[in-house]
């Protein structure tokens, strides 16, 4: 994971690396190094221009502009430079990649919605592209009812089937189920990580989802840190604002990392969010609907408000309202038709097929099974790849 002197000096300044004693100089906050950034754009200064030169020099009128950001604490933090290529060295070997507010890459609806309070780094590892696809967030608690568990699946599951990817924070319960439910339906998924990145990058339970390009796991928290309730607390900001909407499964009333990621999302108006109506004694939901948020109550997972409202944002690849409209079958005649020109000269896998014809990678895959049963479509393994049997489909239309 290479780095240029900009990312090396942002990291330097703001990451923790490994364990640190109390006593030990503390990074900047994303507070601080918001005033601190701007402050040196309104001086014509790079981050990666402390690297060189004197402090003293460069910064003589930061003096007395924040008193907890001194020039001692600065000078401590940017000489840790052997401490952040050992860092590197193992991330990488995990297949970690890091993204700062410098990079083009970095999603733009952080930059938007949370301007200098956007984390300065992420840590990730899986498909980046998919940080700017926006989606539908979907938050709950950890402990939520069996009941709530099992909708949050199937509200995965109906989300991917409909194009929408799932941004979610990675946690046990609610949040684990929504990703679960979409990745199994070949959907795409933001986990948004407060803790052990690392740890995640590796296991079993994303490992395929990731060589699949259908999920992406970030954090701006070191990605060895375990569980801390401030990171867990802090990262809920980024998966509303990584998301186009938000859906409430499960809260506690007045504690808990849901309910005050999601008062705080409702104050801010970050995007539109809806609470699943709940009757339960002990939940917090009634009173997140009464702050502001737009109560949902459905009756299966069809993901429609009650009016019938779609829940949804219409996905990039929809027709137009007032397009003219096609029967499915026609679709499906006009894909084989798209399809053969594209493997003419040689088969194609699922995502390269999807990515040429803008479809989502599940109707793709709908389209192909039922290729293969008419024999119009011949699937090939190692690696598997498709192409469309011209031959075969010419007979029959002859026939």
């Amino acid at each position: 994971m290479p780095l240029d002197s900009q990312a090396q000096a942002i990291m330097l300044l703001t990451v923790v690396f490994g364990k640190t004693a109390k006593t030990a100089t503390k990074p900047l906050s994303t507070r601080e190094w918001g005033k601190f950034a701007n402050w040196l754009k309104r001086h014509d200064l790079q981050p990666s221009s402390l690297l060189n030169g004197s402090l003293e020099t460069l910064l003589a009128d930061w003096k007395g502009v924040d008193c907890d950001i001194t020039l001692p604490r600065l000078d401590h933090l940017l000489g840790r430079g052997g401490a952040l290529g050992l860092a590197l060295e193992k991330w990488q070997r995990a297949g970690l990649w890091v993204l700062t507010r410098s990079d083009s890459e970095y999603p733009v609806r952080l930059k938007q919605r949370l301007a200098e309070q956007s984390p300065p780094v992420l840590f990730g590892c899986g498909n980046k592209q998919l940080l700017d696809k926006g989606g539908i967030a979907v938050v709950g608690s950890r402990n939520a009812i069996s009941a709530d568990l099992e909708f949050t699946k199937k509200l995965g599951a109906k989300a991917a089937a409909e194009g929408y990817s799932i941004v979610s924070g990675g946690a046990r319960g609610v949040d684990q189920n929504a990703m679960l439910g979409a990745l199994e339906r070949e959907g795409n998924v933001v986990g948004v990580l407060a803790d052990s990145l690392l740890r995640s990058a590796t296991s079993a339970t994303y490992r395929k989802y990731l060589r699949r390009n259908d999920l992406v796991l970030v954090s701006p928290f070191n990605p060895e840190a375990g569980f801390n309730v401030g990171t867990a607390m802090a990262r809920n900001r980024y998966i509303y604002c990584l998301a186009d909407k938000a859906v409430v499964i499960s809260s506690g009333l007045n504690e808990g990392g849901t309910w005050n990621g999601a008062t705080e999302a409702i104050k801010a108006r970050w995007v539109p969010v809806w609470v699943k109506t709940s009757n339960a004694g002990d939940s917090g939901n009634p009173e997140l609907i009464r702050l502001g948020a737009q109560p949902w109550a459905p009756d299966d997972a069809a993901v429609a408000l009650p009016s019938g409202a779609p829940l949804l944002p219409q996905p990039s690849h929809s027709v137009a309202a007032n397009a003219p409209t096609m029967p499915v079958d026609d679709f499906y005649e006009l894909f084989l038709s798209r399809l053969g020109a594209l493997t003419s000269s040689k088969a194609l896998t699922t995502d390269e097929i999807s990515k040429r014809l803008n479809l989502v990678k599940t109707q793709v895959g709908d389209w192909l099974k039922r290729g293969m049963r008419e024999d119009r479509i011949q699937k090939l393994n190692r690696p598997v790849r498709y192409r469309y049997e011209r031959q075969q489909s010419m007979h029959i239309s002859a026939g």
